[in-house]
């Protein structure tokens, strides 16, 4: 059997690597062993940040819909409740789009919400939104 040396697949693998830890600072984008550590990192950091992105969109989404309804006088809270006595189904995105881009809209909706809290005491089930 003759020995067959490795040569061009390393090459491809090296070349696939520092393809994709262009852009790194210092030894750790033309280094072998400090990129492939840091590729894995990143990676580990890209997973658990495509997680943490939905979560932190959220709660600015919550934040803003909280300064806006305030701004309306009425709390964050009161204002979700409601609009789900009202049967009002809008997702926080757009609630919180509204209140930054379009103040008279988010403003009657919280005129329905109000006349809803004054209206119904119980909350029936409803789904989150």
């Amino acid at each position: 059997m003759v020995r067959i040396k490795g040569g061009v697949t390393t090459r491809r693998r090296k070349k696939k690597l520092f393809r994709l830890t262009k852009g790194y600072r210092m030894g750790k984008k033309h280094l072998y062993r400090h990129a492939t550590e840091q590729l894995d990192k990143s990676l580990q950091y890209a997973y658990r940040d495509r997680r943490r992105k939905k979560r932190e969109f959220r709660s600015l989404w919550i934040t803003r819909i909280n300064a806006a309804s305030r701004l309306n006088g009425m709390s964050y809270s009161q204002f979700i409740s409601g609009l789900r006595k009202a049967k009002v189904q809008i997702n926080r995105k757009i609630l919180a789009d509204l209140a930054v881009n379009d103040t008279n809209a988010f403003s009657q909706l919280v005129a329905i919400a109000l006349e809803a809290n004054k209206n119904k005491k119980e909350i029936p089930q409803a789904e989150n939104s």
